[in-house]
């Protein structure tokens, strides 16, 4: 018996799988216990490094809690200015425009190739040169700089390869009922590919979250990893501890966020379950139905 993607697997096959997940699961074990008791080895698990976070509330409410503040408006954001600024630089590299496509490549292109701290550093110095900025907020606008520009590019990235994996049947259907181009990307195109591009823009907002510990590294941003460096002072060499428990909290945060995507993917592909969309074909044309996208994968994108 087989299924779409792969063959049922045999009596054998499944013997095999489940010696193969004993294996793992008592690796996985060996090497959790080998963690903890070296760390125990080290005293690292003793109650008093960790009982801060449990029974002192000044831990929250004065380091993790204003330091996830300023993560979370850091990455808010990156992520309000990115959006839109890659979806612009994506439609334009998809554009009949010669010298569009190749402005919106060479900004991609360029930003997408230099590290994110670096892009931070950069656009730090130049506003401690040329900005106006208090110190104790320029280093917040540095990192937001450096997020914006990167994730940019690669969300344009997201964005083109999303609307090009779209059959090209979508795209004759709608010259056919006489739309502008600009109809078709942002009626028929674009609406289809955001369920397509979902999954990846998701994994690049989790970076955005995660790269924002970069300025607290570089540019003293009192982001949530950063906390790390002001709880061990205050409260002793507890660091292992504290940067468990800061982990955990990205996890939480990381968590959240993919998992709010993933509802809203599905609701999306819900919506799309219908055979067709009907869409006004303008002065005299009537309605048409535009096709759902086939489940084939013959039919090549390209570019509006």
């Amino acid at each position: 018996m087989t299924s779409v993607l792969y063959d049922t697997p045999g009596r054998r096959a499944k013997r095999r799988n489940v010696v193969y997940t004993v294996f793992f699961l008592v690796v996985l074990a060996l090497a959790l216990w080998w963690v903890l008791t070296t760390l125990a080895d080290k005293d690292q698990l003793a109650a008093a490094k960790w009982k801060p976070f449990v029974t002192d509330s000044e831990v929250w409410t004065t380091y993790l809690l204003p330091g996830l503040v300023d993560t979370l408006k850091a990455a808010a954001l990156s992520i309000v200015i990115a959006l839109p600024f890659g979806a612009v630089l994506g439609l334009g590299r998809l554009s009949d425009h010669a010298w569009v496509r190749w402005i919106s490549s060479v900004v991609v292109e360029f930003f997408r190739s230099i590290p994110v701290l670096l892009l931070m550093v950069f656009a730090n110095q130049l506003y401690i040169q040329y900005g106006d900025l208090e110190s104790d907020i320029r280093p917040l606008y540095a990192v937001v700089t450096g997020l914006v520009l990167y994730n940019a590019s690669v969300i344009a990235e997201i964005v083109r390869a999303g609307v090009l994996t779209l059959p090209r049947g979508q795209t004759d259907a709608a010259k056919a009922i006489g739309m502008r181009k600009g109809q078709t990307m942002t009626n028929v195109l674009l609406p289809q590919a955001v369920t397509a591009m979902l999954p990846a823009l998701v994994s690049q907002l989790v970076v955005i979250v995660k790269d924002t510990a970069l300025g607290g590294a570089m540019l003293g941003f009192t982001e949530l990893l950063s906390r790390n460096r002001q709880i061990t002072a205050n409260y002793g060499a507890n660091t292992i501890a504290t940067l468990v428990v800061i982990a955990l909290i990205y996890v939480v945060m990381n968590y959240l966020l993919t998992l709010f995507a993933s509802r809203l993917e599905g609701r999306l592909r819900r919506g799309k379950k219908s055979t067709g969309a009907v869409v006004d074909a303008g002065p005299g044309g009537g309605l048409a139905t535009i096709p759902a996208p086939a489940s084939s994968t013959a039919d090549e994108g390209q570019p509006i």
